[in-house]
């Protein structure tokens, strides 16, 4: 057969073939790719995906939760909620960005008395968290204003108003820095883990109990379902899922001892504690000047906010119980007397001469109004507060052993750190010491290192030492219960709404210190005759009183004030429920301020405040 040679190809080679054959192999494998994920798509995962799709059709409004109550150790309640009104927009209506919706911001600020951008930012940092959730413009609006706006709905296109859950604290100053306050959270506390579950525009606890609790009292936001379209058009509401009030918080706090503790402080800045000596139930806790937490329902303005932080007007918002740390005067002999017997410098019946003065080294340490005292013991010296005696326990003391005896059981009975309460803020204090001063003289913090006189001062409650009412009442707690230092806590339990209980609280472990038994009772047999024996420093404050006290008056200089007013208070004797710790800044004698304080505080927690109405009536009559 002829072929035309114009016909002839030349054969493929082994190395071209090869090359065909590997792409068509890849082509192959790439369309079963996707032949077998399309498969995937459609047969095996088109439920889920369609699913999913519907639900991208449904948006979720939520509905906020009013917060659980506060009760008293009794059932009487602290804390609840009340109705508000609240001025928000609403997406869906909301003008679009420009001339109108800034008209909008500016009519609102001028009827709300906020700053238009102030507005703008608030509801776009909202929107952007919940694109159809309604933005609160201002919380708490009252009502003549929300009528207003109602009124001219024209004027303001996308406000409305809603009924929310405001907190509410019905007995207002008293007992304000145990509660705390509420407040938005905030893009900080976000992050944090105890928040989580917490979107922008909820109010949590931001002071007090609210803070500590705010897990158990927050409750859970219910929901209203939105129906869209693939737009984002709202086109309608379905299934309305119900919010769940938080749990009710009772609190070992007993109301009536709380209102007259803070009636007992009276225009004096300051402090005071009830506690239970055996568990560390906290019965009254407070500070004066307080704040009505009330003004905490809606945001509060940056010089409400001055106001109440400004040292001018006392620091409303600081709670002293806890937070001021200050020197305690002769409250502190108790510290020094426990030292000095468990440590051997001295024994219950051992006496010293005190002349009214004692001289170290050329300086002269005197006792308070130039007194002298003659041949003393020690449970003699707590009965008059003898300083001179103290002072010699501190300066024997500074050389006994390490030096350290009175800062070492000061550490032991609770000095120089936090006791564990749960409220947030609490201070930590000084107790001075000889390694804390020469560290500050090394860096040129001070101007001397550490001598004996720092120890002579620090055994009378003086110098550099910084306590606060609650440190001492954990203090002479443990001295009166044998040692067991006691966790203060004011939680008792979490309930339901009908006061069954879900959760009880058990404070954190205590610790122990060993205190030999005779040398506690020389201690309190002092404390005793020092608020009943003559010569006593309270014994006329507590004459006439019902209930055996025990109890220690202290007075403490500070710089460019007058003397600060200390009293600590042990009752019943000789077997001690309670311990009532009070401070009043520039209160003077122990005697004049914090004693009385101290002891209608005592009368509240045996329930003797009718009889003792009437002697403060019959006395002011005398006067």
């Amino acid at each position: 057969m002829y072929l035309d040679s114009k016909d002839r190809r030349p054969a493929m080679t082994p190395k071209l073939a090869l090359r065909v054959a590997i792409i068509g192999g890849l082509a192959l494998a790439m369309f079963a790719v996707v032949f077998f994920r399309l498969w995937y798509l459609q047969v095996l995962s088109g439920d889920r995906y369609l699913a999913e799709a519907n639900d991208n059709q449904v948006r979720e409004v939520k509905v906020p939760a009013p917060r659980g109550e506060i009760v008293d150790r009794n059932g009487q309640v602290l804390v609840d909620n009340r109705v508000g009104l609240a001025v928000k927009v609403t997406p869906d209506k909301l003008p679009a960005e420009g001339e109108a919706r800034d008209q909008l911001y500016r009519r609102l600020g001028d009827v709300l008395g906020l700053k238009p951008p102030k507005i703008e930012k608030g509801v776009d940092e909202q929107l952007e968290e919940q694109p159809f959730s309604a933005a609160t413009v201002e919380q708490d609006v009252k009502l003549p204003l929300v009528q207003y706006i109602l009124e001219h709905k024209e004027q303001f296109p996308g406000a409305t108003v809603e009924r929310v859950f405001l907190r509410s604290y019905p007995h207002k100053k008293i007992g304000a820095h145990l509660f705390g306050t509420v407040g938005e959270v905030t893009q900080e506390q976000m992050k944090d883990e105890r928040y989580r579950g917490v979107a922008l525009g909820d109010r949590v606890g931001q002071g007090g109990v609210e803070y500590t609790y705010d897990r158990f009292l927050r409750g859970i936001n219910g929901a209203t379902r939105l129906q869209v379209d693939a737009l984002g058009t709202l086109r309608g509401e379905g299934a309305v899922k119900e919010p769940v009030q938080g749990k009710q918080l009772r609190l070992s706090v007993d109301f009536d001892v709380q209102q007259v503790g803070q009636q007992a402080l009276g225009d004096y800045r300051g402090g005071f504690v009830a506690m239970d000596v055996k568990n560390g139930e906290v019965l009254a806790l407070g500070s004066n000047p307080s704040f009505d937490p009330n003004q905490f329902a809606r945001v509060v303005k940056p010089s409400d906010f001055k106001r109440l932080t400004s040292e001018d007007n006392g620091a409303p918002l600081t709670n002293r119980a806890i937070q001021s740390v200050y020197p305690t005067g002769s409250t502190f002999k108790l510290i020094t007397a426990a030292a000095a017997l468990e440590e051997g410098i001295t024994t219950p019946t051992e006496t010293q001469v005190d002349g009214g003065s004692l001289n170290v080294g050329g300086q002269v340490f005197q006792n308070a109004g130039g007194a002298a005292y003659g041949t003393l013991a020690l449970p003699k010296a707590l009965q008059v507060s003898s300083d001179v005696f103290f002072y010699r326990l501190g300066q024997e003391a500074n050389s006994a052993g390490d030096g350290l005896a009175i800062q070492r059981w000061a550490e032991r009975l609770g000095f120089g750190q936090e006791t564990g309460i749960d409220l947030p803020g609490e201070a930590t204090g000084l107790v001075p010491s000889p390694e804390w001063r020469n560290r500050l003289y090394k860096k040129e913090l001070t101007d001397r290192p550490w001598s004996v006189g720092d120890n002579i001062n620090l055994s009378v409650g003086q110098g550099d030492l910084q306590a606060d009412p609650l440190q001492l009442a954990v203090a002479y707690a443990t001295v009166a219960n044998g040692g067991t230092v006691v966790t203060p806590h004011l939680a008792q339990r979490v309930e339901d709404s009908g006061g069954r209980a879900l959760q009880e609280f058990d404070p954190s472990s205590q610790r122990k210190v060993s205190i030999d038994p005779a040398n506690r009772q020389a201690i309190m047999s002092g404390l005793r005759a020092a608020a009943n024996a003559p010569g006593g420093t309270s014994t006329d404050v507590f004459k006439d009183f019902p209930v055996d006290v025990a109890g220690k008056t202290g007075t403490a200089e500070r710089n460019g004030q007058e003397d600060q007013s200390w009293y600590v208070a042990l009752a019943p004797y000789p077997n001690p429920r309670y311990v009532v710790a009070v401070t009043a800044e520039e209160g003077g004698f122990g005697a004049e301020t914090a004693a009385p304080a101290a002891r209608r505080i005592l009368a509240a927690l045996f329930d003797l405040k009718k009889e003792e109405d009437k002697v403060v009536e019959g006395s002011s009559r005398t006067r």
